[in-house]
């Protein structure tokens, strides 16, 4: 436990009612950092609850009033011990092309904009984003805030809704954080400074040094030296932990040492959506997980899975570029299998229509033609929590849908599951192929297992996705206690030491 004597001392030695999280650099920290103090209040009894004005991802996740927030968002909340909503990530961006993306606001689709018109329009997104953090002040006492990428970018200061423009309108402090493990972090500290207004370089109360491994006196002169030049304390440094299993804000981590014997193969779209499916995969023993990035042959594989996608046409289109539609096919034909997941459950059928243009260029693109079915993306987005049990074996399954489109067609009338009472998705006549609209469905252990089973992996092995995460969050608020213990003590120059 923190030193102090009760709960109301809890509350009252934290010294802010809103606090914010920024970063010298994008993958900075910034989402391991809210959630680590969440969890760390939280575990004193404290209501706190995490917030990011402005999320630009394609993970997401579901909320429990039926609206849609980025994964970290919903991490944070689990980290706090409250149900994600969406006032806890008020303006989310899903980019359907390099300059376009779908605007999402409180938890639904208002207007597919282009980069410039949705510049303008952040006047407006900014009184979503300050009704919603009205909201959450009047149901928790602190509210810990993300900022997205990093303050400092000239470009975006202009009407800024997700770093100081959001600081100033609430009059928050700030904390900065940087990646020591990319190098750079005393120009990373120095510069992001001399980028700000004086104002702004006023609310930042301290440093944090994040993903430090090493000889923690061989840093201290430079900490010193960063104090001297900028009359800030460095409130913490965070050490390197190795094997997290948390989810991902929308970076993919495509390197990693080979597991278990049974191959399961992604390839990576450009428009890649909810790639946070496979961390069961990522996890299991006995799996070997390999994402395929652009100009790479799909490798020799027990199983492809193709994953979801903001833009089904434009992906589509990429996958026969990179010629992977012949190596599926030669998979398929060595006996491989075959998930489709959302969008690319929507690839395997027939074709694919947009006939309003929702994703791109109107237009129809036909498909794998792997099962006899036929999608049209319609302007309504289904977005649900959901459970039932597998066709295939006997097993719960349970995940979250989010996806534009609707199809039909024969091989729907061999649903891979039954959920809450109604068929969904499909399974070939020979066995070989299955597509779901459901995100989420290898965090299920019993899915899971019964999904690998039926891919050919013979294991007794259960991935549990939930408890990992849990164990990955207490792994984090546990390092980050003198980060805490610095915010609810006296501002010194010296930062508290591993």
């Amino acid at each position: 436990m923190l030193r102090r004597q009760n709960l109301d001392d809890a509350v009252m030695n934290f010294p802010f009612t809103t606090l914010m999280v920024q970063g010298t650099t994008s993958d900075a920290g910034k989402s391991t950092v809210v959630a680590a103090l969440c969890r760390l209040l939280a575990r004193e009894g404290v209501r706190v609850a995490p917030f990011k004005p402005q999320n630009m991802a394609l993970n997401s996740a579901v909320t429990a009033d039926g609206g849609e927030i980025g994964r970290a968002q919903a991490l944070q909340a689990q980290a706090a011990g409250v149900a994600p909503h969406t006032d806890m990530n008020p303006v989310l961006l899903k980019p359907s092309s390099d300059i376009g993306a779908q605007v999402i606001i409180h938890g639904h689709v208002r207007a597919d904009m282009h980069a410039r018109d949705y510049h303008q329009y952040k006047t407006i997104a900014m009184q979503a984003v300050l009704a919603s953090h009205c909201r959450l002040l009047q149901q928790y006492q602190i509210i810990i805030v993300e900022g997205a990428g990093s303050p400092a970018e000239i470009n975006l200061r202009d009407r800024d809704i997700a770093n100081m423009g959001f600081a100033e309108a609430v009059d928050c402090p700030v904390i900065l954080v940087a990646d020591i493990d990319r190098g750079g972090i005393f120009a990373h500290f120095i510069g992001t400074l001399a980028c700000l207004s004086e104002s702004e370089r006023g609310r930042i109360i301290g440093f944090v040094v994040n993903r430090f491994r090493g000889d923690i006196s061989l840093l201290e002169l430079g900490l010193d030296w960063l104090e001297q030049q900028t009359g800030k304390p460095v409130l913490a440094v965070l050490p390197y932990l190795h094997g997290l299993m948390l989810d991902a804000e929308d970076a993919i981590q495509t390197s990693q040492a080979a597991g278990g014997k049974f191959r399961v193969v992604v390839p990576l779209f450009p428009r890649i959506s909810n790639h946070t499916d496979f961390d069961a995969l990522r996890a299991h023993p006995d799996v070997d997980l390999i994402f395929v990035p652009p100009h790479q042959a799909l490798p020799p594989a027990d199983l492809i899975i193709l994953p979801g996608s903001k833009n089904t046409r434009e992906d589509l289109a990429f996958l026969y570029r990179q010629g992977w539609d012949t190596a599926i096919q030669k998979h398929l034909r060595y006996a491989g299998k075959v998930i489709g997941i959302c969008g690319g459950f929507q690839m395997l059928g027939c074709s694919v229509d947009d006939p309003h243009g929702l994703e791109g260029t109107p237009g129809a693109s036909s498909a794998l033609n792997l099962l006899d079915f036929y999608t049209e993306i319609t302007k309504d987005k289904r977005l649900a929590q959901v459970s039932g049990h597998c066709l295939f074996a006997q097993a719960t399954v349970s995940g979250y849908e989010i996806h534009m489109g609707r199809s039909a067609g024969t091989a729907l009338e061999r649903p891979a599951f039954n959920i809450q009472g109604a068929p969904e998705g499909a399974l070939s006549e020979d066995g070989s192929i299955l597509g779901t609209y459901l995100h989420g469905v290898f965090d299920d252990p019993q899915a899971c297992h019964a999904l690998l089973q039926w891919a050919g992996l013979h294991s007794t092995t259960k991935i549990d996705l939930a408890q990992l995460r849990e164990q990955s969050i207490d792994r984090i608020a546990d390092a980050a206690k003198p980060l805490l213990q610095a915010l609810i003590s006296p501002i010194t120059s010296k930062p508290p030491q591993l």
